[in-house]
């Protein structure tokens, strides 16, 4: 459904916190560059907080865009999840339709898109570093691009089993492997790390040598150790992921075709 201009309508981003998120100026340029009189808000709101105010929405709102705590507590709240959001167990976009929210998941296509700029395509090895909901979102990812062996680095064996089991959905061999920063983890031909810059910290002293590429899904600050440390030019950033993840969430919301090149713009790498 193409939507007129003069139609004004909301959306936002939930999570706690929330002040440092990007989404509200990625946002705000696809709208304007569309003619859209919408809004977009960064609203602070909690595990405890989200039932209400998911109650509370009226037909003024167009969708919403979830980060953390949220993506794997809303599922039950909502009346329809897609299939990708099903099988990652994480939903990062709902969208009201007329008999109620759907959830979707768009951080599978913001990570594969995002690779795909790097030159990934069906890589033979790849590294996770966590097993949280990022993870098996990349997890998702990696199989969409045709990856044929992955290892999930996490210090707990529970999340890490979860995504050796979500890999093996697609037939992808994979497994738990230490969390210790070794030279073959890192000579992955590609590299996910769904960690914050400090936790993954500890990988930068070990990639010297690494040849591939680097997804890493921290954009604030900017570049993290490991990114820093990367010795290729074959980087991305939780920036990149989190532009095409919103190019989505845009065209899912709006009906319309995301403008790219303004969102881009409006955070600078």
């Amino acid at each position: 459904m193409k939507l007129s201009s003069g139609a004004h309508r909301r959306a936002a981003v939930l999570g706690s916190p929330i002040a440092h998120s990007l989404s509200p100026a990625l946002h705000l340029a696809a709208y304007a560059a569309l003619g859209l009189d919408w809004s977009y808000d960064a609203i602070e709101v909690d595990e405890a907080s989200l039932p209400d105010f998911l109650t509370s929405l009226d037909n003024t709102w167009a969708g919403l865009s979830l980060t953390r705590p949220l993506k794997e507590v809303v599922i039950p709240l909502l009346s329809a999840v897609d299939l990708v959001a099903q099988r990652v167990g994480a939903v990062n976009t709902v969208v009201p339709e007329p008999h109620g929210l759907r959830g979707y998941n768009t951080d599978v296509l913001g990570i594969v898109d995002s690779l795909r700029e790097l030159q990934v395509h069906a890589p033979a090895t790849a590294t996770v570093l966590g097993a949280g909901a990022t993870a098996r979102s990349a997890i998702a990812a990696l199989a969409e691009l045709g990856a044929s062996d992955i290892s999930i680095c996490s210090r707990r064996r529970e999340p890490a089993e979860s995504c050796v089991a979500l890999a093996a959905e697609w037939n992808i061999p994979a497994r738990w492997a230490t969390f210790e920063p070794t030279m073959e983890l890192i000579a992955a031909e590609v590299v996910i790390s769904t960690l914050p810059g400090d936790v993954a910290a500890p990988w930068a002293q070990a990639v010297a040598h690494a040849e591939g590429a680097l997804l890493d899904a921290s954009y604030h600050p900017w570049p993290t150790p490991l990114a820093a440390a990367w010795p290729s030019s074959r980087v991305a950033s939780g920036r990149d992921m989190l532009l095409w993840q919103a190019v989505e969430q845009v065209r899912l919301m709006t009906g319309m075709q995301p403008p790219v090149a303004a969102m881009s713009a409006a955070v600078p790498a």
